[in-house]
This record gives structure tokens, sequence and C-alpha cells, in this order.
């Protein structure tokens, strides 16, 4: 198809809502036009042409037989178009909105608010897949995830939902009052860690430790995780938002900070999302900006 023949597609369009309307008044208002300008379009399409498609000769604009040719091979193809558009728009509508996050995450910040968003959103089927684990984003599978980290997810779109660094903590009980200096003065403890990370590891080799844990690892789902903290089970690395609160109550002890700029994020493929995924996202940036204000 040579393209560069073809009439500009906003001109077709005017036409073509012209043709159905029967009127410039009408067809300026379903575009949101002035009528000046749909006749200004129409103008512009006949002399691409070369042939006239209105009969200006008495009070009401009429087609000619080229302008009823043009019309009625634009009501075929428009209506194609929309069908496809239609069909695109509601494909994937039927399906639940998939996501996926740490169940220390859902626990601590997701499961609280989330009547919120069946409250605006009563229409979207959720499904919530709590899990330590890194799900790929496909199409046809998760929709957002919720990542801990810096952001920098290869060919995915991100954004800084929960800035939080790490903190290392553990129960006064476990501690009985030991000083602890450095990362080494808790290698004899037991350390906790979240089913599908490996945050305790990371986190002592990141401060120079090469020795192994010499009482072990524990591994358990996130909301146990912290039911096993408290009952002084072991040390562990977590979100410093989620610990905050036991710290302050003096149920835990912080020991160490990790690095600022780490953070929840809100995960998902580059492009246009689901209707239900788009409310989502926008229900946790609004969130977002009330946690911030709070």
């Amino acid at each position: 198809m040579q393209w560069r023949d073809m009439p500009s597609l906003s001109a077709l369009r005017a036409f073509a809502v012209f043709a159905e309307s029967g009127t410039l008044q009408q067809a300026g208002v379903a575009l949101n036009v002035s009528h000046a300008a749909i006749s200004q379009q129409l103008r512009q399409l006949e002399a691409h042409l070369g042939v006239p498609l209105l009969d200006r000769s008495g009070r009401a604009l009429r087609l000619t037989v080229e302008g009823e040719h043009l019309a009625q091979a634009l009501t075929l193809g428009f209506g194609a178009i929309r069908v496809a558009v239609q069909d695109l728009t509601t494909r994937g509508a039927g399906q639940p909105l998939h996501v996926t996050c740490t169940p220390m995450f859902a626990t601590h910040w997701l499961m609280p608010r989330l009547a919120g968003f069946r409250q605006a959103y009563p229409a979207v089927d959720l499904v919530i897949d709590p899990t330590g684990e890194v799900v790929q984003l496909t199409p046809g599978g998760i929709d957002v995830a919720l990542r801990y980290g810096h952001g920098n997810w290869p060919g995915l779109e991100a954004e800084m939902l929960l800035p939080s660094p790490m903190a290392v903590v553990a129960a006064p009980g476990l501690l009985d009052q030991r000083r602890v200096n450095r990362p080494e003065d808790l290698l004899d403890l037991p350390w906790l860690e979240e089913i599908g990370t490996n945050e305790a590891s990371v986190w002592l080799r990141s401060r120079g430790v090469e020795d192994g844990l010499k009482a072990g690892r524990v591994v358990l789902p996130g909301n146990l995780l912290m039911e096993a903290l408290r009952g002084g089970q072991g040390v562990a690395v977590s979100v410093r938002d989620f610990v905050a609160p036991d710290v302050k109550a003096g149920r835990l002890i912080e020991l160490f900070q990790e690095e600022q700029g780490r953070g929840y994020h809100i995960v998902h493929r580059p492009g246009v999302l689901r209707p239900g995924a788009r409310h989502f996202v926008n229900w946790l940036r609004r969130e977002r900006a009330s946690t911030a204000l709070s």
C-alpha cells in the first residue's frame, strides 16, 4: 500500500462522522471540534482526492455519488477498526488481576490496605501470589510484581512504592545482653530467612563475613518469620519499616542498618497495562502518596 498517497486519517474520520451524522454541527460535536474545523477537513479531503464529495448547491450539504462511495468504504473500514479495538480492549478483561509479592510485604503492607482497593474496584477479580521467589513477568501471567531492591530490573518498568533500608534485628532474650559491635558477633546465633530469599547471606557477604553460621539457618514463610523473631528463635535481616513497630515497642533490637536507596517497587512489563492492572497501579500510587503525608 502506498501510504503517502492516502489522505490524512483525521480528514477521513471527519468525513465518516459527517456522513453518519448528516450535519457539520453534529459532526463537530461528535469529534469535540468546531463545525468550521470539520468543513475545512472536508475541503482538504476533496482537494486531496480531486473529486467533489459534497453537493453544496442546496441549503444543506449532501453527499455526491463519489461521496456515497467513500462513505460506504469508510463505514466498513472504521467498523472493522472499532471491532478490533473493542476486542483488544476487552481481551483478558475476564482474567483476574495477578499480583506477586513476598509474604512479608503481603502481611505487613498490602493486606491491611487491600480492603480499600476492593471497595474502589469491586469488579476487579484479584489473585495475590505471596512468594519469596522472583517470578518472571510474562504475557498472560503475572500483571504486577512488588519487589524489593534498587529498581534496576532489565526489561521491566519499576517505580518506588515504599523506600526502606534493611535492618538486622533480634529479640532481647536471644541476645542476652551480649555486646554486638560487628557482624561476626552474631555468627554463633541461629539466623532466620524468608522462603525464596537469601537476605542474611547477602548481608553477611556485603559486610565481608566469610565464616559460616555456627548455629544454622531456619527458612520459613514471611508471616511466621516475625513470630519466630519475637520469640527469640533467631537473628534476621528484614525491611526496616516492617520491624520498626517491634523495635519501638522493645520486642526487637535493631543491630545494624543497611544502605539507603532500596525499597519495594511497583514492577510490570513495559507497555499499556490491562484495565485491572492500571487501576491497581494507580491505587498503589495513591496509597504511597497518603502514606507519605501521614
